[in-house]
């Protein structure tokens, strides 16, 4: 590697909008951020799920696709 072109590589302190601060190594000698581990949503376990099956039984009825439960239905009604 060439001499005098590379950044300096030392330790850097990263501190959460949270208040969590941890220790790492980066060119920048402290990183601030606004969400980390600790208070992601994710992680935390306080992450909202969407529900997306109204959406699936919209696609269905309006292009005439049958769900598994109709076809069940029908195929017993035949029977």
């Amino acid at each position: 590697m060439k001499e005098g072109i590379h950044p300096q590589y030392n330790e850097c302190k990263v501190v959460c909008a949270c208040g969590t601060a941890w220790t790492t190594r980066s060119t920048k000698k402290e990183i601030h951020i606004e969400i980390c581990s600790s208070c992601h949503p994710f992680f935390t376990g306080k992450q909202k799920l969407i529900d997306t099956a109204g959406r699936v039984e919209r696609f269905q009825k309006k292009y005439g696709m049958k769900t598994e439960s109709e076809k069940a239905s029908e195929e017993k009604a035949s029977a």
